[in-house]
């Protein structure tokens, strides 16, 4: 019995340490204080004694002393970690310092601090910005027509063009010092957003100067000279600008990038200057055809050493700014992605001075990390902002579409079916704006890079799930094209949103965790650097203090898997509570899973993309969880949220669930894996996401005019009468809602057959005859009645109307061909 009692004592106090994170001195002295009550109380005797000593004694010794622990533990890692130490390219380097870390760091870490998520400060919109949204936003609005745009004449109006100029709608992000608007990137989101429930091919129009592109390049690395050469210009509207990156032959890997410059001698503007001759053919570039600044990328190459260094003659990506009118530049062509404005654009052996270059000489080979840093902000805003509006928009026409919709006798947001999509467009909806807010303060705050990229990729497909969940409940409403459909604009922007600014599948097969995993980690990245310096006292420190960590997070998942997290402390009580404490457990699972992965595969892990996706998936969901619930408590744990809330989280901790299912059924060592599952799911997986009681819910609370339903669609187009599609339809909603009790009395009359005539107005006469309804009340009806049904009528189009759409869209090939 006393061995049983010594064995138990053994593994709690082990427990305990490793819970409470112990350092290196208290588990010794642990060790000590056993082994010497052990003998205290007879359980063992002196050879037992003698035993722990000859083992326990030199292994404390070892540890404990600085110089042996060097010598004989970690000088062997050490070596071993060097050459297992998978190889980084430069651009690859670049990518992971550029940037910084912010929230996502807390969730990685398996620790996450919540006070500091509760007391962080979300943006708020300024008077001025939200003076902008209401008056120069919505005007902007109220001049686009898409359908118009997108069919007939296949750009923005000239109108719009200048409006969008004279009121700096290209300038957002521009300090006012050089002429700009100077918005903050939440005012930035929110106007992109709401142009874009109007108008995709106007919202792409905008978004790009004030993402990545030269304004915020110049911002930001431009020297004094430049910013004042360029900015007042991009600023009044009278420079447009573009950005060319990608080509034929270079998408995602910038390190392939096949253009360049070469430093020379020449002659510009008359004189004799040091310079470039580029060389450049760049692909699906925005505002490219109607460009008057042109942000290039390309290797710099400096053949007879001119810049001063003979030995270095390769220089790496370099961004420099250069007029469209440059000699040997040949610009205008247009791909055809949509009605904005996208093209090629060409350049051979196009001379100019050292100075167009981005920051001067000096940040020569210093563009990928201008352009990794600028991305990691723009792809926080942009992106985000086409899934906001999109989301949105369905989520609003949807809700109001369900109610007034009636088949079966019955609103079709009635019939379950119908209400689990819905559902869905709600709960993604709640998501999708807690995300948005959260991200665009933390690009107000720093520039996170990781953060950025989860929002980028997920929210661009919550858009995509949203808008066919969309299309589905509206049927052929949705399919039918024309200027009455609110849909098809957001249909076409998916494959847009998905492709740009980093392809979906990269993003998340890579980037997520990849980059996630060196910059969040607070050992990986030091100890990879330690190595590469050849550091063994610095990499002791590092590599001790990680196991440590590695052994605290492994208790905590254990510990939390098996109580089912209900002895962790939230920072809140009430209805949220309990999520605070799946995803700090599973934060620490994650942690520990992490630090096992990254040890036994090593370099590796690059190419298990598939396993690297898995633990982005449990990132993500961790983030986009917290950012959830941060929104709740900033909103004030409103009750009429809270139905929201558990949807979304529900279906959270269900994703991370079955993201760490994947993760472990692929571990390729299957004891390891084991073990991690172990630790993860001591008691099994628990967590089933949303009921069908919540999804009914959802379901019925879309179709509700009310505070929350104007609250999460805030800030879109819907128009102020109802000439457009959306106004239209809010309009028969809002009319619905004053009368459905009366129309209800009218539809259930009709259905049982108690009144008479075959049109509405002949039955509607036979309920006033019938005391039914009174006159008032039938001409209540009628007004409903007719706005339904003109709310429900897709386009229709004469054959003269088509035969003239398709006369112009030859005139414009034709014209494409002769520009060609």
């Amino acid at each position: 019995m006393s061995v049983l009692i010594s064995l138990i004592v053994a593994i709690a106090a082990i427990w305990a340490l490793a819970y409470v994170g112990a350092p290196l001195v208290a588990w010794s002295a642990a060790v000590v204080i056993y082994f010497g009550a052990l003998a205290i109380f007879g359980v063992i005797g002196p050879v037992g004694l003698l035993i722990a000593a000859i083992i326990f004694v030199p292994l404390l010794a070892l540890f404990n002393s600085q110089s042996l622990r060097r010598k004989y533990a970690t000088k062997p890692i050490f070596k071993g970690f060097k050459a297992v130490l998978p190889p980084m390219s430069d651009t690859e380097r670049e990518a992971l310092e550029a940037g910084s870390t912010w929230w996502e760091t807390e969730m990685f870490r398996g620790k996450p601090d919540w006070q500091y998520l509760l007391d962080f400060k979300r943006t708020k919109l300024t008077d001025e910005e939200r003076s902008f949204l209401d008056n120069e936003t919505e005007t902007l609005c109220e001049m686009l027509d898409e359908w118009e745009i997108m069919n007939v004449h296949h750009d923005i109006p000239k109108p719009g063009w200048d409006y969008i100029r004279k009121h700096k709608f290209f300038a957002m992000l521009i300090p006012k010092e050089h002429g700009g608007l100077g918005f903050s990137a939440l005012a930035q989101s929110t106007v992109v957003a709401k142009i874009a429930s109007r108008s995709l091919t106007t919202a792409v129009t905008v978004m790009v100067p004030n993402s990545l592109g030269p304004g915020e390049l110049l911002v930001h690395y431009g020297t004094k000279e430049q910013q004042d050469k360029w900015l007042p210009g991009l600023a009044n509207g009278s420079e447009i600008p573009c950005f060319g990156l990608t080509g034929p032959e270079v998408g995602s890997d910038a390190g392939a990038l096949p253009d360049t410059g070469i430093v020379c001698k020449g002659e510009y503007n008359g004189e004799q200057v040091l310079g470039m001759k580029l060389t450049f053919s760049k692909r699906w570039i925005t505002l490219a055809p109607v460009a008057t600044v042109i942000g290039l990328a390309f290797k710099l190459f400096d053949p007879d050493g001119l810049l001063g260094d003979k030995d270095k003659t390769a220089y790496g990506i370099t961004c420099a700014l250069i007029s469209s009118q440059e000699p040997g530049v040949d610009i205008g062509r247009r791909h055809f992605p949509g009605a904005f404005m996208n093209g090629p654009i060409y350049g051979k052996d196009v001379f100019v001075p050292l100075d167009a270059i981005i920051g001067g000489q000096e940040k020569a080979g210093g563009g990928w990390r201008m352009l990794v840093e600028c991305l990691s902000a723009g792809r926080g805003i942009s992106l985000p902002a086409l899934s906001s509006a999109a989301a949105k928009t369905a989520y609003r026409m949807t809700g109001a579409w369900g109610r007034v919709r009636r088949q079966f006798k019955l609103p079709i947001g009635k019939f379950e079916g119908v209400q689990e999509a819905t559902a869905r467009i709600s709960g993604l909806n709640y998501k999708m704006e807690a995300a948005r807010v959260l991200t665009a303060s933390g690009v107000d705050h720093c520039t996170p890079s990781v953060v950025t990229a989860m929002a980028k990729y997920h929210m661009t497909e919550w858009m995509r799930t949203i808008v066919n969940d969309a299309m589905d409940v509206h049927g052929g409403r949705g399919i039918q094209q024309g200027p009455r459909n609110y849909l098809s604009g957001c249909y076409q922007s998916v494959p847009i949103a998905i492709t740009v600014e980093g392809a979906n599948i990269l993003t998340r097969s890579l980037m997520i965790f990849g980059q996630g995993a060196i910059r969040c980690h607070p050992f990986i990245f030091p100890e990879m650097e330690a190595a590469r310096e050849d550091d063994l006292e610095e990499f002791d420190d590092l590599l001790w203090a990680h196991v440590g960590h590695s052994v605290n997070r492994a208790a905590r998942a254990f510990t939390f898997g098996l109580t089912g997290a209900a002895f962790v402390k939230a920072p809140v009580s009430g209805v949220a509570a309990p999520y605070y404490q799946q995803l700090e457990r599973f934060s620490s699972a994650l942690a520990i899973s992490a630090d096992v992965t990254m040890g036994m595969l090593g370099g590796e892990l690059k190419r298990k993309e598939l396993l690297s996706a898995r633990l982005g998936d449990v990132l993500s969901e961790l983030y986009f969880g917290s950012a959830t619930l941060k929104y709740f408590y900033d909103e004030g744990e409103k009750e009429e949220d809270v139905a929201h809330l558990h949807y979304v989280m529900l279906e959270c901790l269900k994703n991370i669930e079955t993201a760490f299912d994947g993760f472990f059924r692929n571990f390729p060592n299957r004891l390891i894996a084991g073990i991690m599952r172990f630790l993860v799911f001591p008691t099994g997986m628990a967590h089933k996401g949303a009921s069908d009681k919540l999804i009914n819910k959802l379901g019925d609370q879309i179709m509700e005019a009310s505070a929350f339903r104007d609250r999460l669609s805030a800030d879109i187009y819907l128009g102020s009468d109802g000439t457009s599609a959306t106004g239209r339809m809010e309009k028969t909603f809002q009319k619905l809602v004053e009368v459905e009790p009366l129309y209800d009395t009218f539809f259930k009359a009709v259905a049982k057959g108690e009144v008479d005539g075959l049109t509405v107005d002949e039955r509607l006469k036979s309920c006033v005859e019938k005391r039914l309804l009174t006159n008032a009340e039938a001409k209540q009806v009628k007004e409903y009645d007719d706005m339904r049904y003109d709310a429900i009528l897709t386009d229709a189009f004469s054959k003269e109307y088509m035969a003239d759409m398709a006369n112009m869209k030859h005139e414009d090939h034709r014209l494409e061909s002769r520009v060609a």
